[in-house]
């Protein structure tokens, strides 16, 4: 990593994701607001935020590992790292709810791990070609399969955030189904903030004879 750039947390490539908007307001704007969904979410990672390790059937278990990624300039910690037999590190993300997820929401989360999964290569120069998701509702596991393509998605949704923070820069709102579950909901304004948007640009072309 270059030393002009600072690092970009792993939880900021999961919010922008979901919506780039939200992850502005939070890496850009510093703001921040609870609702049911992250308190949730906090009382599933109350157990793995607790650093430690133990040894279970031979496949040591590390909980909130700090990991990093200077190539990428990445760092964060990951839940649960699963070190194999051979030593090969396994990075298991915890969720609240079930695997009956959204698509938008699912592809949030492999995006997440396969983050983990690259600052876990660098740091331990295995290749990991699988990590998972738990979900705490169901109390089941979803594979993850760290392809070319999800590590290309990282990749680019890297550039895309360093480059939104360093610029400053906070997107439009989405103003779609997003935003009902958002606890920044109250800070973003989605409707009104979209509709000065869109009233923006009509009057930018009311007099323009090409429009």
């Amino acid at each position: 990593m270059s030393n002009e750039h600072d690092p970009i947390p792993l939880s900021a490539l999961q919010h922008w994701c979901y919506c780039p908007r939200q992850c502005a307001l939070i890496h850009v704007e510093q703001a921040f607001a609870e609702n049911v969904h992250t308190l949730r979410g906090q009382a599933v990672h109350a157990r793995v935020d607790a650093p430690g390790f133990e040894v279970r059937t031979g496949v040591r278990v590390e909980r909130s590992l700090p990991i990093w990624n200077d190539r990428l300039g990445l760092i964060g910690k990951a839940d649960v790292v699963e070190f194999l037999a051979d030593d090969t590190p396994y990075p298991v993300e915890y969720k609240h709810g079930s695997r009956r997820k959204s698509a938008r929401i699912a592809a949030c989360d492999d995006l997440q791990v396969a983050a983990q999964a690259l600052c876990l290569e660098e740091m331990t120069a295995r290749p990991i070609r699988e990590g998972a998701i738990y979900y705490a509702t169901s109390k089941r596991r979803r594979v993850v399969t760290i392809d070319n393509a999800l590590r290309a998605a990282v990749e680019a949704a890297v550039d895309q955030v360093r480059a939104m923070i360093e610029d400053g820069f906070v997107p439009p709102p989405a103003n779609d189904e997003r935003c009902r579950e958002c606890s920044l909901f109250d800070l973003c304004q989605p409707g009104p903030v979209a509709d000065r948007a869109s009233t923006h640009v009509a009057l930018s072309h009311l007099f323009d004879p090409e429009s």
